[in-house]
């Protein structure tokens, strides 16, 4: 289907967000009247200017505070039509009434909308009729569509927007009552759960689909359903994405619809991969001390990159002598099908990453992540680069997750990037308090928790902007933190005995307590199972975690993570 995107979804001018918007491959656009009118060309210059970077202008919105009223303001319509003739657009958005002057009444309202599109005929002009979600009297989408029936003008139709229906937790089953060459204009919106005014819930956290949780494929697979074939449109107010760059704004935009024809049509994801291959970290000497002081070995080197192999049972990481600071630079994940999941991500807008390498070495596909993070699509031969001496005895198992922490204007990106390219399933996002200030994160994984990873976005304030980790997976980390208490003391993350006392009256003192207090190991439970984990301290831009799962606990120890960042913020690395 034909793609289209709001103005007001992206920053800059005007001009600068068309340009950006053809650059991402849309097919039409929305024209915000806030941004025609602080653009210092004339309607007749934009109309060239979308043409030639082979932009149609699918609607021009809004029309405010028209139907019900005393007197509609015909000569206001009127105005709008001309700017329209020039822009143009054949297509108006009317909101419904917000106004205090508003009538209760569905007959003037249809009334009034009638000869409102009877003038717009007159133009060559379609009118859509949106029922907001804080509209005074009509607020419904059925409600809207009552109206449109009534008035039974030709050129009067709806304009359904997910945002406005969702929020309001309607039911969408509806749509497909209406007849498809009715529905106008289909306008779409994710957001993420919040308990809030709905007003300001619209105007400052909606997102792309997919980065969200409203299920907006399911609706517009009935809209779909009920024969609409008008494009599909994003329209997005959005604080962080009017600040971000508009190029990068308008891709993320165009991969989420992608994305959502995928879901429509069942071709969402080839195949979630099966676990983790391998971690890539820069290296330095003081994280070889930190592999060795767990009990990690060498076992191979890349024969033409200065590149080393370290194992534990099925933890494997690669340390990287290219020099810079310790950091987590690239994630290998094992594939059934590495060459579809490449072709796949680049589907989505994945940037492929060139790689030099030998005939006789392995071929690695790989695409970058939002934040830069090299994302490797592996199959078992790239183990014969390094050809291993063989496997690492230890309480080491493999790699539980990897926390990247994002930018600011990167973090929904980047959850829609992890779902849409890599197919897991995303929970809902927690926020997390640090001494000076809030990390939001949110947590995603492979069905039956094979691959987890962890988004954190830190905010104004906050110490941990630079920082990632690593979490290995062991069978007994009491055994792990005993070897390091024993060997290097000072490689742990020093815990508060405030958390331990806290800990036993929380958990009625169990005598187990002491030894995690000695050890300095963190406990968490839930009605599934039990966590232990441990902190290693920070190395340039990377720690460790150790975790021990037991039960069916299937959480991140995030009840934690406020001694972790204090701890860290106040020097304890």
């Amino acid at each position: 289907m034909r793609k289209s995107i709001a103005t007001v979804s992206v920053s800059g001018t005007l001009t600068e967000k068309l340009a950006a918007i053809a650059a991402a491959g849309f097919d039409g656009v929305e024209i915000f009247e806030n941004d025609l009118l602080a653009c210092p060309l004339p309607p007749e210059e934009i109309r060239l200017r979308a043409a030639d970077l082979g932009l149609t202008i699918d609607l021009y919105q809004p029309l405010r505070d028209f139907e019900a009223m005393p007197v509609p303001d015909l000569r206001r319509a009127e105005r709008k039509f001309q700017v329209m003739e020039r822009l143009g657009a054949d297509m108006l958005l009317v909101c419904s009434n917000v106004s205090p002057d508003a009538v209760d009444d569905d007959e003037l309202a249809a009334a009034q909308l009638r000869l409102l599109a009877e003038r717009a005929a007159a133009h060559g002009i379609r009118v859509a009729y949106e029922a907001l979600a804080w509209g005074r009297h009509v607020n419904e989408y059925l409600h809207a569509w009552r109206i449109v029936r009534l008035a039974g003008h030709p050129n009067l139709g709806v304009c359904l927007d997910s945002f406005h229906i969702l929020s309001r937790g309607s039911d969408p089953i509806g749509i497909e009552a209406i007849p498809g060459e009715k529905i106008f204009f289909l306008q779409l919106a994710d957001a993420p759960p919040l308990a809030m005014d709905v007003l300001q819930w619209s105007r400052h956290y909606r997102c792309f689909p997919g980065q969200g949780g409203f299920d907006v494929a399911g609706l517009t697979g009935h809209a779909l359903n009920a024969g609409y074939t008008g494009p599909l449109s994003l329209e997005v107010f959005n604080d962080h994405f009017r600040q971000a760059d508009a190029g990068r704004t308008s891709r993320d935009g165009m991969r989420s619809l992608i994305a959502l024809e995928q879901a429509l049509d069942g071709s969402a994801h080839p195949a979630a991969p099966t676990g983790f291959a391998f971690a890539e970290l820069a290296a330095s000497g003081a994280v070889v001390e930190v592999l060795a002081a767990l009990g990690f070995a060498r076992t191979g080197r890349h024969p033409t990159k200065p590149v080393e192999l370290w194992e534990q049972g099925g933890a494997r990481l690669l340390l990287n002598a290219t020099g810079g600071d310790p950091a987590l630079l690239a994630i290998g994940l094992d594939t059934p099908d590495p060459a579809k999941a490449a072709g796949h991500a680049q589907a989505l807008l994945a940037p492929v990453l060139p790689r030099e390498r030998e005939r006789q070495e392995a071929a690695l596909d790989a695409v970058a992540a939002p934040d830069g993070t090299q994302i490797f699509f592996c199959d078992a031969t790239w183990l014969g680069d390094f050809s291993p001496a063989g496997p690492v005895a230890g309480e080491i198992t493999r790699i539980d997750h990897v926390a990247l922490t994002q930018p600011w204007h990167h973090f929904d990106e980047a959850a829609l990037f992890y779902r849409g390219v890599l197919g897991l399933r995303a929970q809902e996002s927690l926020e997390v308090a640090d001494p000076y200030g809030l990390l939001r994160s949110k947590a995603m994984s492979a069905p039956g928790g094979a691959v987890r990873m962890v988004l954190n976005l830190a905010q104004v304030g906050t110490g941990d902007i630079a920082r990632q980790h690593v979490a290995l997976a062991c069978r007994d980390v009491l055994a792990v933190a005993r070897r390091l208490r024993a060997r290097r003391p000072d490689l742990l993350l020093p815990i508060p005995g405030n958390y331990y006392d806290d800990l036993s009256a929380r958990y009625d003192a169990d005598p187990a307590l002491r030894e995690l207090r000695e050890l300095g190991v963190l406990y968490d439970r839930d009605e599934h199972g039990e966590f232990l984990h441990l902190y290693t301290v920070t190395l340039g831009r990377v720690f460790f975690e150790i975790v021990q799962r037991t039960g069916g606990y299937q959480g991140y120890g995030a009840v934690n993570a406020p001694i972790r960042l204090a701890v860290q913020r106040a020097g304890g690395h």
